[in-house]
């Protein structure tokens, strides 16, 4: 497998135009001549935005992507599910990895954030949600929330020095959180995580996490509200926020890949979870 090339490629800053896929594959910016996605389980390096999916939404500096696959070739219509494989995997391997996503936009696309031919590259993106819907057509699809990096400061390197130890600074927007229900939430657990019960200590004093059921922001629109909070550890904060576990109507946190039941979900009388953003969760971002 031939390495991925991340963030900005020499010689093609953004707001460069191409005539076709091929010279964007020559310009190194984006391998594959007709998928969206050029990634694979190592990650994405580079999409496509040229209206292919009804589901797709432009807003400027935030993408809501459709992922790949499932679609009649003649037609373009989705007549299977999606399934996380090739480059939907990718884009979440990028999630997790921080790993920047160059995103070229097509004619087909927005008019308002498109060219009016060929494709541009629109500078680099990364990805902060992913999550599964059933779309327009009526079957499931992957959906990737990318948002655009404002500040990009790329070192310059020496061909000697390995591709993975390029640096990429980068300033981003990010939606202000209710710190008092955030606290609340931790102290109610005396920052014991919920699944697992395990309690950190550091030297700066017990650590933990707020995770929030269903995301904030479009497309979720989940509440900044403790009723919309767990306190968890970071691994599973982590599994959590990435579908590999979620928490039934019973009230049981189950593994999602192996389909099994890990333990009860631990909770106190003063905490007060609402059943509907768990069952969001179980319906759009679990992997079952």
């Amino acid at each position: 497998m031939a390495q991925r090339e991340y963030g900005e490629i020499p010689g093609c800053p953004e707001g460069t135009l191409f005539a076709n896929r091929q010279e964007l594959r020559l310009a190194g910016l984006h391998g594959p001549n007709q998928g969206g996605i050029s990634g694979g389980k190592d990650g994405a390096d580079s999409i496509v935005v040229s209206g292919g999916y009804p589901d797709d939404e432009d807003h400027g500096d935030v993408i809501i992507y459709t992922g790949q696959g499932g679609r009649d070739p003649s037609t373009g219509r989705q007549i299977n599910d999606q399934k996380l494989v090739q480059g939907n995997i990718g884009l979440v391997r990028s999630q997790l990895d921080q790993r920047p996503v160059r995103v070229i936009r097509g004619a087909g696309g927005d008019p308002l954030y498109s060219p009016e031919r060929g494709y541009r590259y629109d500078g680099l993106f990364r990805v902060v949600n992913h999550w599964h819907a059933v779309g327009l057509d009526g079957y499931r699809i992957w959906r990737f929330r990318l948002e655009k990096l404002n500040k990009v400061v790329e070192q310059a390197l020496k061909k000697a020095v390995p591709a993975h130890t390029r640096r990429v600074d980068y300033i981003s927007s990010r939606i202000v959180r209710d710190r008092s229900a955030v606290d609340r939430v931790k102290e109610l657990y005396d920052f014991t995580c919920q699944v697992c019960g395990l309690r950190l200590t550091t030297a700066g004093g017990p650590y933990a996490e707020a995770a929030h059921i269903r995301a904030l922001g479009r497309p979720h629109e989940g509440p900044d509200h403790e009723t919309n909070m767990l306190c968890l550890c970071p691994n599973h904060h982590v599994l959590f926020d990435n579908g590999a576990i979620f928490v039934d109507k019973e009230g049981d946190v189950w593994d999602s890949l192996s389909g099994t039941r890990i333990t009860p979900l631990r909770t106190v009388r003063e905490h007060h979870i609402d059943p509907e953003f768990l069952r969001y969760h179980r319906e759009h971002t679990a992997t079952q």
